[in-house]
């Protein structure tokens, strides 16, 4: 966590300027700090939260760190650790001002921290099963499918691979991520492959970097379309080594319920390392503005004309008569 605390500290001033003169999405981790500052002594930190922005336009943010402070016995003059995540998780929330979705990570059997998220609204979307497979160097690459071809990622191609992870994503996930084909190219730093059909000009599957993991390796991101799971086995496996690049471990998810996946990976000589609760929420903010005050009232008028109490007029069958002139 201490360089992406840094790196946040050194992002902080340009981005203050920055935003001085135009209204931008934070380049940098979101960090806030409780701290008890006692009347007497020194302050005293009671947690951290680090959040970041998963897309260009800030609609979805990612929890990526909750820690408290071990404190040892209970002090009746402090907050309790659930408060002080709690206050931190909600003050989070409440600052993203353009964010619509918020997303976390927790391991399945951390029955605190997921309680702790349920309270704030969060759901659980999915649950993954994390393994960790080390790429051997000097092994003979695996033959390429002869229908397909094999293409690095780039900013021209990053289309394809977009689509293809839509498709395998469930719709409710993918409304909440709200990823567009930059923020694919973005997060992953350009590192990534994908097997095309050249007769569609469609990725049928693709593997992509997401960050590094703190165990070491790569975090990625592998996906393969609905409509050719028969691929998974030596094509796949041809798609890790070449992100791989030699003898580096790679990181995988797979759902659960995945026992096709969870069979290949372990023929694979993948280890399984836990399991993690993918846990979602929307964010409804209120609109004030002269709009929302023209629709109540407009609104209002409505609902009046339909009030019991009041008489309606009687409505003219036929032509209505000429009026009576006074002589």
């Amino acid at each position: 966590m201490q360089p992406l605390l840094q790196r946040s500290l050194l992002l902080a001033v340009p981005e203050r300027l920055l935003t001085a003169f135009a209204a931008r999405q934070p380049l940098a981790s979101q960090v806030l700090v409780a701290v008890n500052r006692p009347p007497a002594g020194r302050p005293e930190l009671l947690g951290l939260i680090v959040c970041r922005r998963l897309n260009r336009s800030g609609s979805c943010w990612q929890v990526d760190h909750l820690a408290l402070a071990e404190t040892g016995r209970p002090d009746p003059g402090l907050p309790s650790p659930r408060l002080v995540a709690t206050a931190l998780l909600r003050e989070a929330i409440q600052r993203a001002r353009g964010a619509t979705s918020w997303i976390a990570f927790t391991s399945s059997l951390d029955g605190t921290r997921l309680a702790l998220l349920r309270e704030q609204g969060f759901q659980p979307q999915r649950t993954d099963r994390f393994w960790r497979w080390r790429c051997s160097a000097g092994q003979p690459l695996p033959p390429l499918p002869g229908e397909l071809q094999l293409r690095a990622l780039n900013r021209r191609n990053a289309v394809l691979l977009w689509h293809l992870e839509q498709a395998a994503c469930p719709a409710q996930l993918r409304q909440l991520l709200d990823r567009r084909i930059e923020d694919l190219f973005d997060q992953s730093h350009g590192r990534g492959w994908m097997l095309v059909d050249p007769n569609r000009n469609e990725a049928v599957a693709g593997v992509r970097w997401l960050s590094d993991h703190p165990a070491g390796g790569h975090l990625v991101e592998l996906s393969l379309h609905p409509g050719w799971s028969h691929l998974l086995g030596p094509a796949t496996e041809l798609l890790l080594r070449r992100l791989a690049d030699g003898e580096e471990t790679l990181w995988l998810h797979s759902e659960v319920g995945d026992l096709a996946r969870h069979d290949w990976l372990s023929r694979l000589g993948a280890e399984p390392q836990g399991e993690q609760v993918l846990m979602a929420r929307s964010v409804w903010r209120r609109q004030e503005g002269p709009v929302t005050h023209r629709a109540a009232r407009g609104l209002e008028a409505v609902l009046e004309q339909l009030q019991p109490r009041r008489r309606p007029l009687p409505t003219p069958v036929g032509p209505m008569p000429a009026p009576i002139q006074r002589i």
